[in-house]
C-alpha cells in the first residue's frame, strides 16, 4: 500500500492512498479464513467449511469487507504520520476522490482536526459593565405588585354588580346554534377573574354588569383558530347565573406582609423585602443587559480578535445545517429550482459560507474558553433543561427529549447551554473586577 499524508493548515489535511488488486486479494483471503471458522452451512461442521466454499458464497461480502479494511488501515496510517490523535479528529473524513479499477483503488480524502488556539488576551475584549441602578419607585411599584398578587378574594355583600378584577362564582350551560349542547360546556360553581381572558372573546365582558342571583344568555362565537375544530368559527349561546361577587381584600404593606411573603426568613421584616426586590429587579435588568447587548457583542469581539484555521468538513456540515434552515421558508418552487440547478446551490451555499465559518469559529473560542475558565454544563443539566421546556410546552418531557435524540440535537442544545453560561461568567467577572 502507498500512502501520503499531507497537512494542509493547522486544522486540515489530506491523505492519498493506493491500494493494489493484490493487496485487497490477500486481505480477502484472510477474511474467508477467519470466516470459515465461524459461519454454519448445510453440509458442513461449523468451523469445518472449505475455505473456496465460503469464497464462492459470500464473495461480495467479503471484497466489501477486505476494502473497508484496507481503506481504514490507510486512514489509521495517514493519521499516525500526521501525528494526531484520533480524538482530535472532527467529523467524517470526506472522499475527495475514490476510483475503483482492475489494478485496485485510489483514493484522497479530507479530515478536519481540532485547532489549536492561543487565548491570551480574550480579557481584553470583555465590554463593560455597568451596574443597573434601580429606583425607589421600581422598587415601591413591585411592592404593590407583590401585594396585589398576594390578596384575597372575599365575598362583599354589599357589592351587587360584577366588574373588572372581580372572580365571581357562575354556573353556565352552552349550546351551539342548533341547540347541540357543548361537550364539556358547562359547569357548577365555576370560578372566573373578569378581565382574565380565560373564556372565549365576549364572554367575561358580558357577565362584567351582571347582579348577584342574575342568569342571563350570552352570546359569543368561537375563535376560528379554537383547538376544538369542531366548534372553531361556530355561534354558541350560554346561559350563565352568577351566584357571587368576589373581590380583593386589602392588603397592608408591613413587617407581617413581609413575613407572609418571605416564608422561613427569620429577620423578614418590610426593609428586608425592599432588599430583596431591589436586588431582584437589579438581576433582571442585568440579565436584560446581558442577553440583548453585552452577549453578543462579546461573541463578536472574541470572533474578531483571534484568527484560526478551521476545519473545512465542519464548515459544510454548518453550511448543511444554515442551508436546510433557509429551505424550511422556501416555496416548492424554489426549492425544485435548486434540485435541478446545481450552479444555483453552490452559488447559495457560498453566500452562506462566511456565516458558517463565522458561527464554527465561535464555537471553537467558546469551547476553548469554556474549558480555560472551568465552565461546564452536564448532560444532566441538559435533560432537566428539556424537561422545563417540555413542560412550558404542554409536551411530554421524555417524547421530547427522545425526539432531539434522534435529529442529534443534544450536542448543539449542550454547547449553546455552554456557551450562555461561559458568556455570564465572563461578564461577572468583569463586573466583580470592577466593583473591587
Amino acid at each position: 500500500m502507498e500512502m501520503r499524508a499531507t497537512k494542509v493548515d493547522n486544522a486540515n489535511a489530506q491523505i492519498t492512498a493506493t491500494i493494489s488488486a493484490r493487496e485487497i486479494e490477500e486481505r480477502g483471503e484472510r477474511i474467508a479464513k477467519r470466516m470459515a471458522k465461524q459461519v454454519s452451512i448445510p453440509g458442513f461442521r461449523k468451523g469445518k467449511v472449505p475455505v473456496a466454499i465460503v469464497r464462492q458464497r459470500y464473495k461480495d461480502q467479503i471484497t466489501q469487507e477486505a476494502r473497508n479494511e484496507l481503506i481504514q488501515e490507510a486512514i489509521d496510517a495517514g493519521f499516525k504520520e500526521l501525528g494526531i490523535d484520533r480524538d482530535q479528529i472532527l467529523g467524517e473524513p470526506v472522499f475527495r476522490r475514490f476510483d475503483e479499477g482492475e489494478d485496485g483503488i485510489e483514493l484522497e480524502l479530507d479530515i478536519g482536526f481540532r485547532p489549536q488556539i492561543d487565548l491570551q488576551g480574550y480579557e481584553e475584549v470583555i465590554p463593560e459593565v455597568q451596574e443597573p441602578q434601580v429606583s425607589d419607585e421600581e422598587v415601591e411599584e413591585r411592592l404593590q405588585q407583590l401585594a396585589e398578587a398576594s390578596a384575597r378574594f372575599i365575598e362583599n355583600p354589599r357589592r351587587k354588580v360584577a366588574k373588572e378584577g372581580d372572580l365571581v362564582v357562575i354556573d353556565f350551560r352552552g349550546v351551539l346554534e342548533d341547540g347541540q349542547e357543548i361537550e364539556g360546556g358547562s359547569a357548577q360553581n365555576f370560578e372566573l377573574r373578569l378581565g382574565s381572558g380565560q373564556f372565549i372573546p365576549g364572554f367575561e365582558e358580558q357577565v362584567m354588569g351582571m347582579k348577584k342571583d342574575e342568569t342571563k344568555t350570552i352570546e359569543v362565537t368561537f375563535p376560528e383558530d379554537y383547538p376544538a375544530k369542531e366548534l372553531a368559527g361556530r355561534p354558541a349561546k350560554f346561559e350563565v347565573t352568577l351566584k357571587a361577587i368576589k373581590e380583593k381584600e386589602p392588603v397592608t404593606i408591613d413587617d407581617e406582609f413581609a413575613k407572609k411573603v418571605m416564608p422561613g426568613v427569620e429577620d423578614a421584616s418590610l426593609e428586608r423585602l425592599r432588599e430583596e426586590i431591589r436586588k431582584q429587579i437589579r438581576n433582571e435588568k442585568l440579565t436584560k443587559l446581558y442577553n440583548d447587548e453585552l452577549k453578543p457583542q462579546l461573541i463578536e469581539a472574541l470572533v474578531e480578535r483571534f484568527d484560526f484555521d478551521l476545519p473545512q468538513n465542519i464548515v459544510e456540515q454548518e453550511i448543511d445545517v444554515q442551508l436546510n434552515s433557509r429551505a424550511a421558508s422556501m416555496s416548492q418552487e424554489e426549492l425544485q429550482e435548486l434540485r435541478q440547478d446545481r450552479q444555483k446551490l453552490q452559488q447559495l451555499r457560498e453566500e452562506i459560507r462566511p456565516e458558517a465559518q463565522k458561527s464554527v469559529k465561535a464555537t471553537f473560542i467558546v469551547d476553548a474558553l469554556a474549558k480555560a475558565e472551568g465552565v461546564s454544563v452536564s448532560d444532566q443539566e441538559v435533560i432537566q433543561a428539556l424537561y422545563y421546556e417540555a413542560l412550558q410546552m404542554g409536551r411530554d418531557p421524555k417524547e421530547l427529549i427522545e425526539t432531539y435524540q434522534k435529529q442529534g440535537l443534544l450536542p448543539a442544545i449542550k454547547m449553546a447551554m455552554v456557551e450562555d453560561r461561559l458568556l455570564t461568567h465572563l461578564l461577572n467577572k468583569k463586573l466583580q473586577g470592577k466593583a473591587a
